[in-house]
């Protein structure tokens, strides 16, 4: 019997309502199955810290109980498994919600697992580091530094299984990981069977970015149609103890499931299709074969592996100052020839009311900004003189008082001309910066421990 790996959420900020259908579904079905949330990036990592450091109870998903409050209930009773990674930089604390919300749900006896082990700050200094990338050589300061988080495999998610756990909170782990470990705890896959843990590893691929596998991402008008974007159905995927996966979604869902759409999600983000690299197992796509076996079914095979690699990857955050934005629109008539001559004025105004190292980039949206460069080549391309033009500058300083004089600059065209200006928004933060390192497998201690749901202590395994 295949084991069902539901994915309900790809990134922190998605939609909180996808994992009912998926719930619904595999309750229907009946089979071994779990449940899984992927909600953590690096941007939002290094949010998550620094939201900690303003307020110690925050640094955890902050749609945890949305994501969860409509699902748990149902989850529990018929032994859905479910793990995520909300926990991010505050694991205790998303340990804290789940346990409240199970009370809610009339089971305080609920086992959390909580995996330990990525948070790597207070050691960073004494490890082995190879640089990998980053904009430049040398750690940052302590005082500068806001995160450290290793990459983490399936192994201490696998030992929360196995510890009873019927949620699994983890921080920074490897997000396809999140999917193989209730494969390798229901299946009993060994952790040197390469080929089976690379077929695991990329059910988790296809899965972990929540909808773009089932249409979400795929969708792009009279070239590649999609129906029902507004009720998307997310991904299930059946694997097979032997490795074999079917991609499907809930029926009477949005989107679809279709060749097409597998393969873009297969290659997104693959560096190298022959050696894709995670903390688990190097896996190599180049023999896999991908067929429709019916509406939204569709089966991949030929995933082979090859040993995991010795060092994992670490993410270090740290402060980089400051960066500020500031928009504002030309509308109507000539409106492109308005903002070409407002960016104009700025770039004039900038060159004297600033520091000469100020980092400064000037768009205007809707003629030339995403592909555009820093020194604004495409602008002065030939484009419709009339229409909605939006003159947006990013800057970034190390003193957060030139961010806010070269903003206010941008703020001061309401009234300093051209003619039409308007609308214009203005906003500052501090810039986080990052840098990737690689840290010996065996310098990281990661391992999992089972939660009192009556309070925060941890139950040692």
């Amino acid at each position: 019997m295949s084991f069902l790996l539901g994915s309900g959420a790809g990134f922190s900020g998605d939609r909180t309502d996808a994992a009912a259908p998926i719930v619904a579904e595999l309750i229907r079905r009946g089979q071994p199955c779990a449940l899984v949330f992927e909600t953590l990036g690096e941007r939002t990592l290094a949010a998550a810290h620094r939201a900690m450091r303003e307020t110690p109870e925050a640094g955890f998903e902050p749609l945890l109980d949305e994501l969860l409050a409509p699902v748990l209930r149902d989850c529990l009773r018929h032994g859905i498994a479910i793990l995520g990674n909300f926990g991010a930089a505050n694991p205790d604390g998303a340990c804290e919600v789940v346990s409240r919300l199970a009370r809610q749900a009339g089971r305080p006896d609920i086992r959390i697992g909580r995996v330990h082990g990525d948070d790597i700050r207070a050691r960073l200094t004494d490890l082995d580091l190879t640089l990998w990338e980053a904009e430049t050589q040398a750690l940052p300061e302590a005082d500068q530094l806001v995160s450290a988080n290793v990459y983490l495999g399936a192994a201490p998610l696998v030992q929360a299984l196995e510890l009873g756990a019927e949620v699994v909170v983890t921080g920074r782990v490897a997000d396809p990981s999140l999917f193989l470990a209730p494969l390798v705890h229901h299946f009993g896959w060994a952790w040197d069977d390469w080929d089976r843990l690379a077929a695991g590893i990329m059910a988790g691929h296809l899965g972990e970015c929540g909808a773009q596998v089932s249409g979400g991402y795929f969708a792009d008008p009279g070239f590649k149609e999609v129906e029902g974007l507004a009720t998307l159905g997310y991904p299930i995927i059946e694997v097979e103890v032997d490795g074999r996966l079917v991609v499907t979604k809930p029926p009477g869902t949005g989107g679809c499931v279709t060749e097409r759409t597998v393969k873009e999600q297969l290659l997104y983000e693959v560096h190298d299709p022959a050696a894709y690299l995670t903390p688990d197992v190097v896996v190599d796509l180049s023999g896999a074969q991908v067929r429709e076996l019916g509406p939204d079914r569709v089966e991949v095979m030929g995933i082979r592996g090859k040993p995991a690699p010795p060092r994992l990857k670490t993410t270090v955050c740290y402060e980089g100052g400051w960066q500020g934005e500031a928009e504002i629109s030309y509308a109507g008539p000539n409106a492109l020839a308005r903002a070409r001559l407002a960016g104009q004025v700025l770039r004039e105004r900038l060159a004297f009311r600033v520091p000469q190292e100020l980092r400064k980039r000037l768009d205007i949206v809707g003629h030339a900004s995403v592909f555009d460069d820093d020194d604004g080549t495409l602008q002065r391309e030939p484009a419709a003189p009339d229409g909605d033009y939006r003159l947006r500058l990013a800057v970034e300083h190390p003193e957060r008082v030139w961010v806010e004089r070269a903003t206010q600059e941008l703020l001061a065209l309401y009234c300093a001309g051209p003619a039409g200006g308007g609308g214009v928004r203005r906003q500052l933060q501090r810039r986080v910066c990052t840098a990737s390192y690689l840290v010996k497998r065996t310098d990281v201690e990661a391992f999992a421990t089972l939660v009192d749901s009556g309070s925060s202590d941890h139950v040692a395994s």
